[in-house]
């Protein structure tokens, strides 16, 4: 029987064959000296990189998220959840981008958004951002109201209050779906005193019953209220525990709604500035007296409208 060959050996030498593997790799091709040289590891590609603006976010209060792009590797597109809303990114310049995440009143252990980000290279990362929530600085209030307000309500109202919630919550979804309108100008509706801050303990005739969920501001029936930055009227109607209520649309998920107005001087549909008269200071509704009662959510979440200012308005 013929006996088997083994496996063929070169005899060449080492460098010649080294030269000889060269000629033949075109320069730049996979396995050539140039393309080891040229391609990174995919552990050494740059990724984006996370923070909090502030750096600690707290109960009730608006953070933004910035994203910020490695050198020389732009990002196309960025979506993610934080705070348990959509986030909506916009570019602020010198390869950064930004988004307004609510962090809830009640709010506890780490705020944490989770971004999914596209390269224009094609390249895609996922990254998952946290922080401690500290505790929100909130007063405890007693309120003295006629008895009227004190009382449960009848089933009627508890019907007509659950249709103001149902039309409410209708703006702030809405505001997910529409792209941003707001601007960096954001304004006081009111010039005027704090009565009343976000997140103080409401006690009613004696009786804890909620959470104040606005910034209230002094005034006069008939002082003029302005919108805090731009948008679109979404609604404006008189509640049964707001009175007569202006929403606006911002976008980007956000909304601020203005309540207890005597007179509304917007209608749904409206474009509005940072500074257009929407309406005028009253009593209407579940109050002791005229004030402004000033909301801002981002989606579903209520925020303490001054971290708005601090925030979106850069201060």
């Amino acid at each position: 029987m013929p006996r088997s060959r083994g496996p063929l050996r070169t005899t060449a030498p080492a460098p010649l064959l080294a030269a000889l593997i060269s000629v033949l790799l075109p320069v730049g091709a996979p396995g050539s000296a140039e393309a080891r040289q040229a391609a990174p590891a995919p552990s050494e590609v740059p990724g984006a990189t996370l923070s909090w603006r502030p750096s600690t976010p707290a109960q009730g209060r608006l953070v933004a998220l910035r994203v910020q792009e490695p050198p020389g590797r732009p990002l196309r597109s960025l979506s993610g959840r934080g705070g348990g809303e959509t986030l909506h990114f916009h570019a602020v310049g010198g390869g950064a981008w930004e988004s307004l995440v609510p962090v809830a009143v009640d709010a506890s252990g780490d705020l944490i958004a989770d971004v999914e980000l596209t390269y224009r290279d094609g390249g895609r990362e996922r990254l998952r951002h946290a922080a401690p929530v500290a505790s929100g600085d909130f007063r405890h209030e007693r309120l003295t109201v006629a008895p009227q307000f004190g009382r449960p309500p009848t089933e009627e109202e508890a019907a007509r209050r659950a249709r103001d919630v149902a039309r409410a919550r209708a703006v702030s979804e809405t505001a997910h779906r529409t792209p941003r309108l707001w601007t960096p100008e954001v304004v006081l509706p009111r010039s005027d005193r704090v009565t009343s801050g976000f997140g103080n303990g409401r006690e009613f005739n004696g009786r804890i019953s909620s959470r104040h969920m606005g910034l209230d501001l002094d005034g006069e029936t008939g002082d003029t209220v302005y919108a805090a930055t731009r948008g679109v009227v979404a609604l404006a109607d008189e509640f049964l525990l707001a009175g007569n209520v202006v929403y606006l649309n911002h976008g980007a998920g956000l909304v601020t709604g203005y309540f207890h107005l005597s007179r509304t001087l917007a209608a749904a549909g409206d474009t509005v500035r940072a500074g257009t008269p929407i309406g005028l200071v009253g009593a209407t509704g579940r109050v002791t007296g005229p004030h402004l009662h000033w909301v801002v959510r981002y989606g579903h979440v209520s925020v303490d409208p001054e971290s708005l200012l601090e925030v979106a308005g850069g201060r």
